[in-house]
């Protein structure tokens, strides 16, 4: 009895035994199979990430995959019309002036230049018919004309990156050559100039002179466009070192020197009180007396005679004269290496006004007549930049308060760093601290 319990008891642990056994195969097997998917599923993944790695790192051209177009470059010719560029596209009368509409509102057609280039995009490979041109405006921006379909016309812009770069030189003939000469671009040396317009006669420069900038070079497809904004600089002319900070604060905008005095004076908005403009800046404007269009490069305010007239900045007076052609009598004050002002049909000049003679902001200097070839009392008033007439209207006059206090923290804050940046860049001729995209 004894032994056929012992042989039941063994029959059920052998039972219980195998079934647990069997559990664990079942168990096994499961994870086996969840391992195996897990694998499978990471490596799946892991293709997937790098599928879509690959298709995002598919280099784009005017927003088209390189991979899958075709490109002629060509350059318009001497006399080249949109017309002839798309007819040459195999486009016909309909199309051409479907796209001329579309492109109204868009971009001026008969603005295309000879020598810019264009390039007709082909997607289809089989085929030699272009489905896109486009014309390059400047190398930032480009206008896409579709071909086929809805003919549509658009706009578009190269991604432009922003190198700041560092440079620094000294002047042995001018600071265009001297620009030159270090590997810089000399229209580095136009921007200079109107920053410290109102500190430096840059005509009275002299070998020796130095300076120190840091700034921005604007790349397109790793090509230099041009000179951005200059963030800091400092010129030393005869022994004497002035500095200039590029500060906006939103309330304040402008370049200051190291104290956080502004370096440009404001000219006055009007050089008279008391008066209403007649005559706008013009190119082509009906002479009220010789009855011929010719460009007016002035503002004219109408005004009884014996009205004051003041200076609009400080100066010096280069020409004090009488034109029987025309202006009457005439005043010119230079006011710095850029900026001149001229007043003209004078009825007659203020007291110790002369040739040579210096004047202040809101002196007076004359008044108003018709002297010359005016049909009523009035002032000829203009105002020359670098030789060239500009709209007095349009002169851009930054503030000339210093930083106020709410500002002089954070103005002093970004001088440091400014002036640490400049003096201490990688080379000592040239050097690139950072780039940027926009």
């Amino acid at each position: 009895m004894e032994q056929c319990v012992s042989f039941l008891q063994l029959q059920k642990m052998k039972t219980m035994n195998f079934r647990k056994y069997k559990g664990e195969i079942i168990f096994t097997g499961l994870a086996i199979l969840a391992l195996t998917a897990i694998i499978y599923s990471t490596k799946f993944n892991k293709q997937q990430v790098e599928a879509e790695q690959i298709v995002e790192e598919i280099p784009m051209v005017w927003g088209f995959p390189v991979d899958s177009i075709s490109i002629d470059t060509l350059k318009v010719k001497p006399n080249q019309n949109l017309s002839e560029m798309l007819m040459f596209c195999g486009i016909n009368t309909l199309g051409i002036e479907k796209l001329a509409q579309n492109a109204m509102n868009i971009f001026d057609v008969r603005k295309i230049k000879a020598g810019n280039p264009y390039y007709l995009i082909n997607k289809d490979s089989t085929t030699h018919t272009p489905d896109v041109l486009i014309y390059e405006e400047t190398p930032v921006n480009y206008v896409i004309f579709e071909l086929h379909d809805s003919l549509k016309v658009y706009r578009g812009k190269k991604e432009i990156e922003t190198r700041v770069k560092s440079t620094s030189g000294t002047i042995e003939s001018s600071l265009w050559n001297a620009m030159i000469n270090n590997g810089s671009s000399p229209m580095l040396a136009v921007n200079l100039s109107d920053i410290f317009a109102w500190t430096i006669d840059f005509f009275g420069i002299q070998p020796g002179d130095k300076y120190n900038v840091l700034y921005d070079e604007l790349y397109v497809d790793n090509k230099l466009v041009g000179i951005g904004k200059i963030h800091a600089a400092t010129f030393t002319s005869m022994g004497t070192t002035t500095s200039a900070f590029y500060f906006n604060s939103g309330s304040q905008e402008g370049y200051f020197d190291a104290n956080g005095q502004s370096l440009r004076k404001a000219f006055l908005k009007a050089p008279l009180s008391f008066s209403r403009i007649s005559s706008k800046f013009s190119n082509s404007r009906l002479h009220p007396i010789l009855k011929i269009r010719r460009p007016h490069h002035g503002v004219d305010y109408a005004a009884p005679t014996g009205t004051p007239i003041y200076s609009i900045g400080d100066g010096v007076i280069v020409n004090k004269a009488y034109q029987a052609s025309g202006g009457g009598n005439y005043l010119t004050i230079k006011h710095n290496s850029v900026y001149s002002s001229q007043y003209m049909h004078l009825n007659n000049f203020a007291p110790g006004i002369s040739s040579g003679s210096r004047v202040k902001q809101g002196q007076l200097i004359g008044y108003v007549g018709r002297t010359g070839l005016a049909s009523g009392p009035h002032l000829d008033f203009r105002v020359y930049k670098n030789g060239t007439p500009v709209d007095p209207l349009k002169i851009d006059a930054p503030p000339v308060e210093p930083i106020n206090q709410t500002n002089l923290n954070a103005f002093t804050a970004l001088r440091d760093s400014l002036n640490n940046r400049l003096t201490n860049f990688e080379n000592p001729k040239s050097g690139i601290l950072a780039t940027t995209s926009k």
